[in-house]
């Protein structure tokens, strides 16, 4: 069903009506998660530096802070008869995505891979912002939790067949880990093939299978001529916006501003710190080695993944007897006691279990500060708001990506485990500022 009457009052949804309308999050996180788990490596096969990797990571967050608020914008002020407010960007950042993704395994050198994210990293951009834009538009406030944690089951879940996927098809289809002639292994560059295909399937069957309601406001269209005033318009709006930030929002800035650089120090490192410094590989000298290790370590990841979508269905219960807030705060603390301990670990498998710590962290990040934020934004600015959000995450990364490779460097000795452990415990810090700055009763 594409669109329902609507007046003014959102109905009660069912599990499969909440299903259908989060599941096209499996296929972005799924695309997501195949770049977060690879693209760190796949620089290293290409002759990168860890000094330089920080850097080249640069196209996610560039391309989130121009993107997603332009994203929000236009969505807010789009209505098509047929795919409603934000299934239109949906579809058409699923279609470029999934290009993007089939190209990634044929570079051959790194301005090719750093070009190709940043195409990479615009077109889901234009797919995932709308996303939590459609959940506050759909679900009233006391299912919104119920639907954002819903998109966290499913980012779980992606990531964790993502994450397994390149192992599993060494061992189930003996495809090779070498690179036979190109830059890298065959087993990843299938994985990005299978990963286009995926994405695009799921972000379809969610354009296919959930509806959206039309604008309650008979005023509504007249408003949007009235505030189109072009290119300059929608950037004054969106500076207007930013000028008036809800209290809670901002106080929810803050932690998410110590929250993903502690995410972001673990995607740049985690899987290429065990393959290097617990597995003792390297990425050009001993590959083979180096690949395991990466190999081991994307399967603790998909571990980490797999809590994710795990403890999502527990989340309605924590939020019910915890709050909002404190829920959140636990999390954060428990995921970054999970990265502090990896750069201790001895054994091997220890590495599940600091993982699964993470996951729990991870579970709430992507469900908890948006199930909080929803409730204290006008109705008819939700997408714009949940894109100027997003810069609280794209923000600290660049700060990380411009000046963190000359941390590894000059003072870290290129140590990725102990950035890890920096990473931890910036996410602890965030869950105490959490419990104290975060009000539950604005929430």
């Amino acid at each position: 069903m594409s669109v329902t009457s609507y007046t003014g009052v959102k109905p009660h949804l069912g599990f499969w009506q909440i299903f259908n309308m989060c599941f096209g999050f499996f296929g972005i996180q799924f695309g997501w998660s195949l770049q977060m788990g690879n693209m760190s490596a796949i620089y290293e096969y290409l002759g990168a530096s860890p000094e330089q990797i920080p850097g080249l990571w640069l196209a996610a967050p560039m391309t989130g802070l121009i993107v997603q608020p332009i994203i929000g914008y236009l969505s807010d002020r789009t209505w098509h008869p047929t795919l409603g407010r934000r299934r239109p960007y949906f579809l058409v950042g699923a279609i470029l995505s999934s290009l993007a993704l089939f190209i990634m395994p044929n570079v051959s050198a790194i301005w090719m891979a750093a070009g190709t994210l940043w195409i990479l990293d615009s077109c889901i951009n234009i797919s995932m912002e709308p996303f939590r834009a459609f959940v506050a538009d759909n679900l009233d406030e006391k299912q919104r939790s119920k639907g954002f944690a819903m998109q966290s089951m499913f980012i779980g879940l992606a990531s964790f067949i993502a994450g397994y996927l390149p192992v599993k098809l060494v061992e189930w289809f003996h495809i090779s880990r070498d690179k036979a002639g190109g830059a890298i292994p065959q087993n990843i560059s299938l994985s990005f093939y299978i990963g286009g295909a995926v994405f695009f399937a799921a972000v379809l069957y969610t354009v296919l299978r959930s509806k959206e309601y039309p604008p309650s406001d008979a005023d509504w269209r007249m408003k949007v001529k009235e505030s189109n005033k072009g290119f300059g318009g929608g950037v004054q709006e969106i500076l207007s916006a930013i000028g008036n930030m809800p209290s809670q929002m901002k106080r929810l800035a803050v932690v998410n501003f110590l929250t993903w650089p502690g995410l972001f120090l673990m995607w740049f490192y985690y899987s290429t710190g065990v393959a290097t410094d617990i597995f003792g590989g390297d990425a050009t000298s001993n590959s083979e080695v180096f690949t395991r290790g990466l190999e081991y370590a994307n399967t603790t990841s998909a571990i980490l993944n797999l809590v994710t979508f795990l403890f999502a269905f527990t989340i309605p219960f924590w939020v019910g007897k915890l709050g909002k807030k404190n829920t959140h705060t636990i999390c954060l603390i428990l995921g970054g006691i999970g990265l502090i301990s990896v750069n201790y670990i001895q054994q091997h498998w220890m590495l599940y279990v600091s993982m699964s710590l993470v996951g729990i962290a991870w579970s709430s990040i992507l469900s908890m500060p948006y199930s909080m934020l929803a409730g204290c934004l006008p109705q008819d600015k939700i997408g714009i708001y949940m894109g100027i959000f997003n810069f609280f995450i794209v923000l600290p990364e660049i700060i990380a990506s411009l000046f963190f490779g000359k941390i590894m460097s000059g003072f870290l000795h290129n140590d990725r485990l102990l950035a890890v452990m920096i990473g931890g415990c910036l996410l602890v810090t965030a869950g105490i500022v959490c419990m104290l700055i975060v009000k539950e009763k604005d929430v």
